[in-house]
């Protein structure tokens, strides 16, 4: 048993005792590249939607949590890797386009940030760039009920997991002046019209 599956392990039967329903995991595909577009509304989101899937998901994730004392040497054992934000990051793109190619699932968080007010932002072109350049299909995710989490999440986590779009699904019209944010707005979107079934 590798690290991450005894990690997911601890934290499915976390959540299930918290109280936890996943939604549309018919819609995951079984094999081949995906890129996982997640809102993102707490520290907690990468954990719940990694335990969440069958697949193993390899999230990029912000430097500065690396640099923690043993939290950053466990993302690491886990998967992640580091990006460094508010700029073009060739390494983290790179480690990126290499997890797809070889048929990986790799998680983003296209906000760029967690949303203080839980409402999904707008979406950062990147995922557009890796989409095209790997192939993969981008999977749109809600989560509900992980801010908070320890204190008022009980019997209220859910993840919603959407449709796969493809580029071919995506394609910007004739005219339009920036086709990667037209597209990442358009993944933003399905994203927003997840909701649960209650």
């Amino acid at each position: 048993m590798t690290l991450y599956q005894f990690a997911k392990g601890i934290f499915r039967f976390q959540f299930k005792v918290m109280g936890w329903d996943i939604q549309g995991l018919e819609n995951m595909p079984d094999e081949g590249p995906v890129i996982l577009a997640i809102n993102h509304i707490s520290l907690w989101d990468p954990l719940v939607a990694a335990s969440s899937l069958p697949r193993k998901v390899s999230f990029m994730a912000k430097e500065e949590l690396f640099s923690i004392p043993v939290l950053g040497k466990i993302f690491s054992k886990l998967g992640a890797f580091p990006v460094k934000r508010g700029r073009g990051d060739m390494n983290a793109i790179r480690q990126s386009l290499t997890i797809l190619k070889e048929g990986g699932v790799l998680g983003l968080f296209p906000e760029g940030t967690r949303s203080k007010n839980g409402e999904i932002q707008k979406g950062l072109p990147g995922m557009v760039l890796l989409m095209e350049k790997s192939k993969a299909s981008v999977v749109p995710i809600k989560m509900f009920g992980t801010r908070h989490l320890l204190t008022k999440g009980w019997g209220n986590i859910v993840v919603v997991v959407g449709k796969p779009m493809t580029a071919q699904m995506l394609q910007a019209p004739v005219g339009v002046e920036n086709r990667r944010e037209w597209i990442a707005d358009r993944i933003m979107q399905a994203m927003l019209e997840l909701s649960e079934a209650r």
